[in-house]
């Protein structure tokens, strides 16, 4: 959450207003890391964000294509990418179970 507030600043002999951002002390997603271990996990967690972004999204296309087309070869591969990204633990497994119940009964629909 943040609040703008308007300050007067004397620029040269120029007042002006000026927004400044005040930032609640709860948003820790905006202060930089200050510790050694914190700038690693800071690194590290933007690569694991990037990995599950990357699986997310490939799941997501996997399970349109299989319910736009519901052929038995891409309710397979949409089951696999589930089960790959609840085994990374990218999806709850409980979200994993939904999907792959949701595909299956596409398959037996037709």
């Amino acid at each position: 959450m943040m609040m703008l507030a308007a300050e007067k600043t004397d620029v040269c002999g120029e007042t002006k207003n000026r927004l400044i951002d005040f930032i609640l002390i709860s948003d820790y997603t905006r202060f930089m890391p200050v510790t050694k271990t914190a700038k690693r996990a800071l690194r590290s967690s933007g690569r694991k964000a990037l990995i599950n972004k990357n699986i997310i999204s490939r799941l997501e296309i996997a399970v349109r294509q299989a319910k736009k087309t519901a052929s038995k070869a891409n309710i397979l591969k949409a089951v696999s990418l589930t089960d790959r990204a609840a085994k990374k633990h990218t999806i709850h497994p409980n979200k994993a179970a939904r999907i792959k119940s949701t595909l299956t009964k596409l398959r037996k629909r037709k």
